[in-house]
């Protein structure tokens, strides 16, 4: 009716990602303490620290694996924490996830690892070929479909598992340390892909990583995590200016004793 918004308009004018004061905890332990963030439609933010802050816990709540001890986690305004199991995996279409290891099935071919999700979801398999085939090429490896995961590089690994994260047309896209265990050079194309495909494909994109060059090549904002807390999140540049301890010496790699949590 005239005067009233669609649910795909409304959602267009909401963060995709809304975090409001986090709690996460493994038993007894607090792992992320009242952490708050907002993702807008196409931009990088960067969720970085040193190991065991607390990003990946972030990002398993993120994605629904886990469930926060207490506040919200929303999805283009729906909240995730509240859905069931069945419901949870249909909104998860929406979003792909490009694990740390690649997490390739060794079996599989390239190709057969990026059908999978379109297996799963139901697609016609007459389409199934070449889908695969464009995503690859989305990611420089059309050529590589045949390919078995031990005959590929680990850069090749991680290109091939984000074509899987792209398999059903996501509009946002997850990266669990997209460059680790790359050389220099090769992660700087890692880096210089997300940006293309963020371009080419207007994904919305949140990236968690420690590495300095990732983060200043890809990052509209930044989330940093330390002892379980947020202690900064902005414009990269902005963090520059920070007077936290906690940021000045993660920014600047520089030595020194152990920080308060």
């Amino acid at each position: 009716m005239p005067g009233q918004e669609s649910s795909t308009e409304q959602e267009s004018r909401l963060s995709i990602i809304e975090v409001e004061d986090l709690v996460a905890q493994y038993g007894s332990t607090r792992v992320l303490e009242g952490v708050s963030l907002d993702v807008q439609p196409t931009e990088i933010v960067t969720v970085v620290g040193v190991s065991g802050c607390g990003k990946t816990t972030l990002l398993k709540h993120l994605i629904g694996l886990l469930r926060p001890a207490s506040g919200a986690v929303r999805l283009w305004g729906h909240d995730i924490v509240g859905m069931d199991e069945e419901e949870l995996d249909r909104f998860r279409a929406r979003f792909g996830v490009s694990f740390q290891s690649g997490a390739l099935f060794n079996a599989l071919t390239a190709a057969e690892n990026v059908a999978l999700p379109m297996r799963e979801r139901g697609i016609h398999e007459d389409l199934i070929p070449a889908l695969v085939r464009m995503k690859l090429s989305l990611v420089g490896l059309a050529d590589a479909g045949e390919k078995m995961p031990s005959d590929l590089s680990g850069g090749m690994r991680k290109r091939v598992a984000l074509a899987r994260a792209l398999a059903l047309d996501p509009e946002l896209v997850f990266f669990d340390e997209p460059s680790a265990g790359l050389d220099p050079v090769t992660s700087a194309g890692i880096d210089q892909l997300i940006l293309n495909l963020r371009g080419l494909l207007a994904i919305t994109v949140v990236a968690v990583t420690h590495n300095l060059d990732s983060i200043r090549a890809i990052s509209d904002r930044v989330l940093l995590l330390a002892g379980g807390r947020a202690h900064f999140f902005g414009p990269l540049d902005a963090a520059s200016r920070s007077e936290d301890p906690h940021v000045v010496r993660f920014f600047r790699a520089e030595p020194g004793p152990p920080l308060p949590a």
